[in-house]
């Protein structure tokens, strides 16, 4: 399994007990989806690596806390620790409306409505506080706000974003 077929699940954050299990941080609003897992891949040397789950059960709202089938003690345990955790894409559950996954989004054509199409998104930056659509416009860049209440639609089939940007937003990047 390549990466750019997975999403990332979250990481491999602590040991749980000296017979090997493991918390996983789930970086989702929806742990509860994830608590039956049969398998997920472990990111080790940037490989995906499949590893098999024995038990998992949510632990404090956002860890799920897995016993891998082959991760019988601590020493195991350490040689994952902080390993980043991925599922195949194909277990997404499906979203509607104008919810939408980051990687879906990529290649949309932003339509603003006021100013029309202004571009691509060719990104999603989320290192800062508050997530940005990166949007190509011929070589210009265009950051907005990823805020719900800018997104007006979201049609998945002519693979377009309608958002309703603040006065002069856009236009800091056109004129």
């Amino acid at each position: 399994m390549r990466k750019e077929e997975c999403f990332y699940l979250g990481k491999i954050a602590k040991k749980f007990s000296f017979k090997g299990e493991v918390l996983v941080f789930l970086d989702t609003d929806e742990p509860e989806l994830y608590e039956d897992l049969e398998s997920v891949f472990v990111e080790i040397n940037k490989t995906l690596v499949p590893f098999f789950i024995e038990t998992g059960s949510i632990h404090k709202d956002k860890f799920l806390r897995v016993r891998f089938e082959d991760v019988k003690n601590e020493e195991e345990a350490d040689a994952i620790m902080g390993s980043a955790v991925y599922l195949p894409i194909s277990m997404l559950p499906e979203l509607e409306g104008t919810q939408f996954y980051y990687h879906e989004v990529i290649g949309y054509d932003v339509i603003d409505l006021i100013r029309g199409n202004i571009g691509k998104i060719v990104a999603i930056n989320d290192s800062g506080a508050q997530p940005l659509f990166e949007i190509d416009k011929n070589g210009i860049e265009i950051l907005i706000p990823l805020i719900d209440d800018f997104i007006i639609a979201l049609d998945r089939k002519n693979k377009t974003i309608t958002l309703e940007t603040p006065d002069g937003l856009v236009d800091l990047y056109l004129s």
